[in-house]
């Protein structure tokens, strides 16, 4: 029994350490074939239509509702000890800091990144993959890659847009619903607000969110099974590692960030 389970063990991590190794040299070639993306911007430009365009709409609904719940409990917090009027300081830290970047990417893992790794599966289930090779074209560079910096690209925009339309979510809320003053609302997220240790930080995590996110959807697209249980396994990992990846990263961030 013993004997199995120590088995079982090591069978596991050498699969665990031959993955991450796969994954490394995927990533690196990766790199290495992006290059030629600098002639054809265009499948770039296509992709980042494709993964943030049709991202927009649940990206923009989830951040209005995220603050509106932020302008109530913000409130409702603020008001037991009169500082109500720093609402607007509140709701504009919670969302470039933290939500806004962290929620965009775990609704882009749910959305873009379950697209993308179904797309890769069902190519190489479909054989297409494989008939690229046979045409001396290299499908990491013609469509693994662009793939990936459309990712990279429009993760840092989604969440822009997602912190913004929270915001304004907080000002509904807070000013026009709960009656905080208006000036004070803006005046108290003006002062506080650094550009350099707020909003250049979040920014900075949702590009390696982005990288996170992005990578792992293709590489469990590429990797998958093909056959219909194979990629519907695949898009499950991507959900199920992408999340648990950007929450790692944001609290290692986050110490590096602000401690």
């Amino acid at each position: 029994m013993i004997a199995g389970f120590v088995s079982g063990l090591g069978r596991s991590v050498r699969e665990f350490v031959v993955g991450v190794g796969f994954a490394a040299r995927m990533f690196i070639n990766m790199l290495g074939a992006s290059l030629g993306l600098l002639r054809r911007p265009r499948l770039i430009t296509d992709q980042i239509h494709f993964i943030g365009n049709y991202s927009l709409v649940i990206i923009t609904v989830s951040g209005l509702f995220v603050g509106f719940v932020l302008g109530l409990q913000g409130y409702y917090t603020l008001n037991k000890y009169g500082s109500e009027q720093a609402l607007g300081l509140l709701v504009a830290l919670s969302l470039t800091r933290e939500l806004g970047p962290v929620v965009t990417a775990l609704l882009f893992a749910g959305r873009a990144g379950t697209s993308l790794t179904a797309e890769i599966g069902l190519m190489k289930a479909g054989e297409q993959l494989s008939a690229m090779e046979m045409m001396a074209v290299n499908p990491l560079q013609r469509v693994v890659a662009p793939r990936f910096w459309a990712g990279v690209i429009a993760m840092p925009v989604l969440a822009a847009i997602f912190s913004a339309v929270g915001v304004l979510g907080g000002y509904v809320v807070g000013v026009l619903l709960i009656g905080v003053d208006d000036g004070a609302f803006w005046s108290q997220m003006q002062g506080g607000v650094d550009v350099w240790n707020d909003i250049a930080n979040g920014v900075l995590k949702s590009i390696v969110f982005g990288i996170a996110v992005t990578f792992v959807a293709l590489f469990q697209g590429y990797e998958a099974q093909p056959t219909p249980e194979g990629v519907a396994r695949a898009t499950t990992r991507t959900v199920v590692i992408a999340s648990l990846t950007v929450l790692g990263l944001d609290f290692l961030l986050t110490a590096l960030m602000f401690s």
